[in-house]
């Protein structure tokens, strides 16, 4: 029982030997000697200490300093030449922003500020190299982060910025784990109603959407991926809710999505296998045909 005891205490100190560690971690992002070191070691505890977003949002200096580390980079996007030194330590304070993101104490606060614009100029970057890559993903993880917490109010300030043209590009010309990201994000923003109402409202919004998510479709059935794959049927069944969008969509819906194309990639994935036999159910839903079954064109 003693050795218990023991045991307890032992871990009860430790804890507070971390906990002083952060503390120090936190007082040392304001000095510009310490930040980096500081930065790279509260990354690396983001996930194994549950306050630390509002320990971060609430010390003096602390938000100023992961946004100097964001600015100080700007320079390095046009022309493009940030290092993968430059893109490992600002990549470092986006986790950081991150945790604040995904904190419900935080949350709030995060998008008041505005703060997910300033990294915006990140995601508008088109360099192929793996410094702006890493970047350009890291950066969509915040806005990820973001999104998956199923919050009207992220939703309602995602659609007061150009977030959407932005995903839209990434999905059309990043790397798969971008794509995917990118891709994630559209799939949360019309998963809402407000979303896909705003998405909806105007033929430009939609044929948009509906033409990159048809190059994707085209591309995954060259380089298939069933993880991007699963996103992408999801949008395009939530489209199909929408009245006009599903009118719109029975004339350019992807071939490769009602045939065969993809029966090997999704052989295991019950879910996506359901989410498609639904689209195309809707599609036909209420659909004016000839005597044979066959579609009659639009009058």
């Amino acid at each position: 029982m003693l050795a218990t005891g023991a045991a307890v205490t032992n871990v009860t100190a430790l804890a507070q030997v971390d906990r002083e560690k952060i503390y120090q971690w936190i007082n040392e992002l304001s000095s510009p000697e310490t930040r980096e070191n500081a930065l790279l070691e509260l990354s690396k505890k983001r996930e194994s200490v549950p306050d630390l977003a509002p320990m971060l949002w609430h010390s003096c200096g602390t938000i100023a300093a992961l946004l100097q580390e964001i600015v100080n980079i700007y320079p390095s996007i046009n022309p493009p030449t940030l290092t993968a030194h430059q893109s490992n330590r600002v990549c470092n304070a986006l986790a950081l922003l991150q945790c604040v993101a995904s904190h419900p104490e935080t949350r709030s606060a995060f998008l008041a500020a505005h703060i997910p614009l300033f990294l915006y100029p990140f995601l508008h970057t088109v360099s192929k190299t793996r410094p702006f890559e890493y970047l350009r993903l890291t950066s969509l993880g915040v806005i990820g982060a973001l999104v998956k917490t199923d919050e009207q109010e992220v939703i309602n300030f995602l659609l007061t910025t150009e977030i959407i043209p932005l995903c839209l590009r990434i999905m059309e010309s990043g790397s798969e784990l971008s794509k995917t990201v990118a891709t994630f994000i559209l799939q949360k923003i019309l998963l809402d109603d407000t979303g896909l109402a705003y998405i909806c409202q105007t033929y430009e919004r939609f044929s948009h959407v509906a033409m990159i998510l048809g190059k994707m479709v085209l591309q995954l059935s060259k380089e298939p991926s069933a993880r991007l794959l699963k996103h992408v049927v999801r949008c395009y069944l939530r489209l199909s809710d929408n009245l006009r969008a599903r009118e719109a969509l029975r004339q350019c819906l992807p071939d490769q999505l009602k045939d065969n194309t993809f029966a090997q990639v999704l052989k295991d994935d019950t879910t996506t296998k359901r989410w498609l036999a639904q689209l195309v159910k809707n599609l036909q839903e209420g659909q004016v045909t000839d005597a044979r079954g066959i579609p009659l064109a639009p009058q």
